[in-house]
């Protein structure tokens, strides 16, 4: 249902890793913003983002445990969400996707990020 590639990776992107969180943001980031985020193409969303979906990093499989509700909109239009590995199962921020705490992948250029 959703599909992108990563970019490129702001210079202080992994500064959110303690807090198991990573910001995604397309090719139109503001410049205040663009150090901080892991840059992508801006692709159609085709259907609901549900606690049912997977994302996929690569190979890797996350379970989401919550979706923000301007997920798919932020998606849609910007390009920009926050992923996080946490477990949640309430959302807190509306751009958050909210995913199983089982580590953070290792995104880097030319990734492949896949909501199914």
């Amino acid at each position: 249902m959703y599909q992108t590639e990563v970019k490129g990776i702001g210079t202080e992107a992994s500064a959110f890793e303690e807090e198991k969180m990573v910001i995604l943001f397309g090719n139109n980031a503001p410049d205040e913003l663009v150090d901080f985020c892991y840059i992508i193409d801006i692709n159609e969303v085709k259907g609901d983002i549900t606690e049912e979906s997977m994302l996929k990093v690569d190979e890797t499989e996350y379970e989401i445990t919550k979706v923000g509700s301007a997920v798919r909109k932020n998606l849609n239009d910007l390009g920009h969400i926050t992923l996080k590995f946490d477990g949640s199962v309430t959302a807190d921020q509306s751009g958050t996707l909210y995913l199983e705490d089982k580590g953070m992948p290792k995104i880097k250029e030319n990734s492949v990020l896949t909501i199914q």
